[in-house]
């Protein structure tokens, strides 16, 4: 009943930039957390940026003052603004948000289906 669609993933040269988009439909009552995380082959998916429904951010170390979280509630929507973009940045990058749908009580973890970043010369 919930679906999050991701898109502006592709290919960038070292000090790009991609703007990732993910936008959240279905029976939704109300969004928590927002979120991106990444997972590049051979490790582990670790989180990239967090937004609450405040508007509070948090960020890993390694993307902190090159990335942007931002979310548009009307649209159900979550931005991830990438800027500096370094190879190490390669990864696919998930979009989660935790939400509630329909009647239900408790909030629920859902995922995007990851789109790929790649940075590269």
């Amino acid at each position: 009943q919930v679906q999050l669609v991701e898109s502006g993933g592709g290919l960038v040269q070292p000090g790009g930039s991609l703007r990732l988009s993910c936008a959240a439909s279905g029976s939704i009552a109300s969004i928590n957390d927002m979120g991106w995380y990444r997972q590049a082959p051979g490790k582990q998916r670790e989180l990239v940026a967090i937004v609450t429904r405040g508007d509070n951010t948090n960020y890993a170390d390694s993307v902190k003052g090159r990335f942007t979280i931002s979310r548009d509630n009307a649209k159900n929507t979550v931005y991830l603004q990438m800027n500096s973009l370094r190879p190490e940045d390669t990864s696919v990058y998930y979009c989660y948000s935790q939400i509630r749908i329909g009647s239900f009580f408790r909030a629920a973890d859902y995922w995007g289906q990851g789109t790929q970043v790649t940075v590269s010369s």
